[in-house]
């Protein structure tokens, strides 16, 4: 199954870090937020990624071009040889399409433009500045059971964003809230997953797919979410970013679900 990847944003709250690279960029550690959650859907063994790319997106086409060589150990040879020499490696089992999705285009529009490369498959879809350890393979497992065109994953991360109104039987979508009322209302934390039939709902650039179509779709009856009580943290804020790479240092990082070993050996 495919995952697709939102990272064309301006990240203009966290401009501190995205007037230099996009959002997605951004460094936990000294590995991109980008990369972290690429391995968590990885773990869970979804490895087809397709990410959208818009503001300064040629840094995300470089890294990929380059990631092969920055995850080995190398020398090169200037002598009469001119060669390199690749002594270790570490290779992912991924499969990256990266596509130049537009610098303003909105989220309903970047997902119309990679249609043709998800065809019509159900697929997988996040925001590139989120990490969480929710469980990919139980979530799809209820997607499959409740038979809806889009799951996406709740979360309870205060009172600071706009709170999402979940039918307690059923797990459907009543509708969307803009302010939060009072903490530990719950939001939509992307980890989505989505039928074809979403591409009914998506036209032109302008589409903001939290908005018009998903409220459409809640109407509907199409939509349903998967409540998550662990772990999940988006970057918004310098505050945030600091959180996270604490974590990530700590080596207790909750997201961490994948075995790093062989990182360190390197």
């Amino acid at each position: 199954m495919k995952v697709v990847i939102l990272a064309g944003g301006l990240g203009t709250r966290i401009s501190e870090e995205s007037h230099l690279r996009p959002k997605p960029m951004i460094e936990i550690g000294d590995k991109p937020i980008l990369w972290h959650i690429m391995k968590h859907y990885s773990y869970y063994g979804f490895n087809e990624f397709i990410i959208c790319l818009g503001y300064k997106g040629h840094m995300i086409k470089e890294f990929f071009a380059d990631y092969y060589l920055h995850m080995s150990d190398v020398t090169f040879d200037f002598t009469a040889e001119n060669k390199m020499e690749i002594h270790q490696n570490v290779a992912e089992p991924w499969k990256v399409t990266l596509v130049d999705t537009g610098l303003n285009t909105q989220t309903g529009g970047r997902l119309t433009r990679i249609k043709k490369y998800i065809g019509n498959e159900r697929f997988m879809l996040t925001y590139g500045d989120g990490v969480s350890n929710v469980n990919l393979q139980k979530l799809l497992e209820f997607h499959k059971k409740n038979k809806k065109a889009v799951t996406l994953t709740a979360v309870q991360p205060g009172g600071r964003f706009g709170v999402l109104d979940i039918d307690d039987e059923t797990q459907e979508l009543n509708g969307f809230v803009e302010k939060a009322k009072e903490d530990g209302g719950w939001i939509n934390g992307g980890f989505m997953v989505m039928e074809p039939e979403i591409f009914n709902y998506l036209e032109g650039d302008k589409c903001v797919l939290e908005k018009e179509p998903m409220r459409k779709m809640t109407a509907e009856g199409k939509t349903c979410a998967y409540k998550h009580v662990g772990f999940w943290q988006c970057m918004d804020t310098q505050r945030d970013k600091g959180m996270l790479t604490a974590l990530w240092e700590s080596g207790k990082a909750p997201w961490k679900l994948w075995d790093e070993n062989r990182w360190n050996q390197l």
